[in-house]
């Protein structure tokens, strides 16, 4: 069964016997940035900097993907997991059983393409094309957290980590049992057109990968 497949990839992941620290990127760029060194080497590195492209963002975020088994997946992004709003919400055109499928494969791949000369945040973009392990699926939408959004997040407040069923009639309005599946993901900003999100898996995962992107593409400004 599809949920079945959702708690053999993931409920492992998210309890591992012995978590390791991590050091926050920014953390570690402060270490390297505060290091004496020598005038020379000062002077190569900064050259080297003002060459160097800049570095992506980092950051940690929650991710929550639910959906009713015949219905569509959808893709909350969360910096708090107790807020009922999220700072990012797509209804992707992949039924849960395609999703299933794909993980069982232990690659996920979901890349969200779009082209326009606009200015406006990339999460503003309101439609997207979408591939799922480079096969186009159909076209991702994004989305305002109505009340049932709400109420399903309000749900899922007391959810660090982990895959369930939320029954049917509680938290939806349908009669179908609703699937959802939460875990960190790593937030990367490449620049104003790209952005990813990456499943973060302990040292323990079975090696389940799961990975949204945002890309756009920039079309000359008609006159």
């Amino acid at each position: 069964m599809a949920i079945d497949t959702l708690r053999r990839f993931f409920l492992p992941c998210f309890f591992p016997s012995k978590p390791q620290p991590t050091v926050p990127f920014s953390d570690h760029h402060s270490q390297i940035k505060n290091r004496p060194s020598s005038p020379a080497s000062s002077t190569s590195s900064s050259t080297a900097a003002s060459a160097a492209p800049p570095r992506p963002s980092k950051s940690m975020v929650i991710g929550t993907i639910f959906g009713n088994r015949r219905g569509h997946v959808w893709f909350c992004v969360q910096h708090d997991r107790l807020s009922a709003k999220p700072t990012l919400l797509l209804e992707l055109p992949l039924s849960t059983d395609h999703l299933v499928r794909e993980m069982r494969n232990g690659l996920v791949r979901i890349a969200l393409e779009c082209s326009d000369a606009a200015t406006y945040p990339l999460r503003s973009v309101p439609l997207w094309t979408t591939f799922c392990n480079g096969r186009k699926t159909g076209f991702a939408a994004r989305r305002r957290p109505g009340d049932r959004v709400r109420s399903i997040l309000r749900t899922m407040q007391c959810v660090s980590v982990g895959a369930g069923v939320i029954p049917s009639g509680f938290a939806s309005d349908t009669s179908e049992e609703l699937m959802y599946m939460r875990a960190n993901f790593e937030h990367v900003i490449g620049n104003a057109d790209s952005e990813s999100f990456h499943l973060i898996n302990p040292d323990e995962c079975p090696g389940q990968e799961l990975s949204v992107f945002l890309l756009r593409s920039r079309l000359a400004a008609t006159r």
